[in-house]
């Protein structure tokens, strides 16, 4: 018997709601393009399902409620609507934890699809604290829907994120749902809706039988061509909501026969859906006069699309330095964030750098844990093993320069190192910037300070003094 059935994923849409720049590429050449926002993603959505009535299904793979003004002033809530409008089947999640999973589960039960994870476990009573898996129904198709959230939120991440709650990989929990769900539930078609990032999931589907098809999420790739990984399909729609991934299968004795994929840009041309965007706009009314405020101009493209180091983490770091007069400033390796073109930066540009608004911080570090520091950012980004790999960029630097070679060992990349314009001295003491919580970890240093300002603040003064440059300057080289 052969069927047909069509997926639609979205990817760490990070509450973008509204159109926006995004960053494309043209033989090399970096373009803005203003892409993305739920009112034209619901209408393409719409416009697809109205075309396979019974034979679509959408889900979303995480990265959702979090990463913009409104999204986090109301700690996920005003985006369940507009989710809602778009329709799909089951999500996973990541940031979604930022709030605490109290709250997340908050927002989670007031969804109409569910939030699928084989592995997050409550600490006091060792259960699942979300349903591992749901089984979707289409014309003639039975569709297991198995949910993987991001591993990293008990390990690199703030502790309230994970308070009260661990995580697997996944790994060894998958092939026990997948046997079910084949054997016992008689489905014709396992998929995974995943957030670990696309590394680990490419090790998963290497280890892990069953899996017809892979939806990734997390590191923000855009395939433009699935990945085939024992006989497992893997796509991954970039993110900010500027994309979304359609994949049509053709379904024969419970095994994929055929597959076509289209990375859907979520362009101008689409018209919005008149519902959704209206939805859209009684989020947005309420704080436009206060988001569309110019705060200054950047003469530099801001964008995080480099791992290295990033031009929109260079003014963060410029922030930093010039609200504290310290010697070396350090922030996280973050990937969200829309790109801002040259020319006026808005207040929403400068939530959309850093929504999580944290306050600004200084630290005393030695040279010797200056060193440990970066050289554990570089193994969580580079690891051979992916498992090892925790999220995110190297972390951005300035008034230090490193010079690496990403081959090396753990603990051995970093060839030279430089401080305030000389050679790092292990037993020196520097005075560091960044944001609480995030740039430094607790581990390293010693009397840290909390100032009183925080990062939007500290951004909105950076640019009160006149055009900014943020050129890459070298900050961190492989050599």
């Amino acid at each position: 018997m052969t069927d047909q059935v069509t997926l639609l994923q979205m990817n760490d849409s990070h509450g973008y709601l509204e159109p926006h720049q995004e960053l494309f590429y043209d033989a090399g050449r970096p373009e803005y393009r203003v892409a993305g926002g739920y009112a034209r993603a619901a209408a393409l959505i719409e416009e697809i399902r109205d075309a396979r009535p019974g034979r679509m299904l959408a889900f979303d793979c995480g990265d959702t409620i979090h990463g913009t003004y409104p999204a986090v002033r109301s700690k996920g809530e005003a985006l369940v609507p507009v989710l809602n409008a778009l329709g799909f089947d089951a999500m996973t999640a990541h940031w979604e934890f930022a709030y605490g999973p109290e709250q997340f589960g908050k927002v989670a039960r007031r969804l109409d699809y569910p939030v699928l994870a084989v592995n997050c476990y409550d600490n006091a009573t060792g259960d699942l604290i979300f349903p591992p898996y749901r089984i979707c129904e289409t014309d003639g198709l039975q569709v297991g829907v198995i949910g993987i959230a991001a591993a990293i939120v008990d390990k690199v991440m703030p502790m309230p994120f994970s308070e009260g709650v661990r995580f697997t990989l996944g790994n060894a929990e998958l092939p026990g749902h997948i046997a079910r769900l084949r054997d016992e539930e008689g489905v014709d078609l396992v998929v995974a809706v995943s957030h670990l990032g696309f590394p680990q999931e490419v090790q998963l589907a290497r280890e892990v039988d069953g899996i017809d098809v892979l939806l990734s999420g997390h590191t923000h790739n855009r395939l433009f061509e699935p990945v085939v990984v024992n006989d497992t399909i893997i796509i991954q729609s970039g993110c900010h909501g500027s994309f979304i991934g359609r994949l049509d299968l053709t379904v024969e004795n419970r095994r994929v026969k055929h597959f076509d994929h289209n990375l859907i840009v979520v362009g101008e041309e689409t018209p919005p859906h008149p519902e959704v965007e209206e939805m859209v706009g009684r989020v947005m009314d309420p704080h436009r006069d206060y988001l569309s405020r110019v705060v200054g101009e950047t003469r530099t493209g801001l964008s995080r699309n480099t791992v290295l180091e990033a031009t929109m983490d260079n003014l963060l770091l410029r922030a930093l330095l010039s609200a504290t007069g310290a010697e070396m400033a350090f922030s996280n390796g973050w990937r969200y964030g829309a790109p801002v073109p040259p020319g006026p930066v808005t207040v929403n540009d400068l939530w959309n750098i850093i929504p999580v608004n944290p306050p600004v911080s200084t630290v005393e570090i030695t040279g010797r844990e200056l060193r440990a520091m970066m050289e554990e950012s570089l193994e969580r980004t580079f690891a051979r093993d992916p498992y090892e790999q925790m999220g995110g960029y190297v972390k951005r630097c300035a008034g230090v320069n490193l010079y690496c070679k990403i081959e090396n060992p753990p603990g051995l990349r970093i060839q030279e190192f430089f401080a305030a314009g000389k050679r790092l001295d292990p037993d020196a003491v520097y005075r560091a910037a960044f944001f609480a919580g995030q740039g430094v970890p607790g581990k390293y240093g010693k009397n840290q300070e909390d100032l009183d300002i925080r990062a939007v603040d500290a951004l909105e003064r950076c640019l009160a003094g006149g055009p900014v440059n943020a050129d890459l300057s070298g900050s961190v080289t492989a050599i």
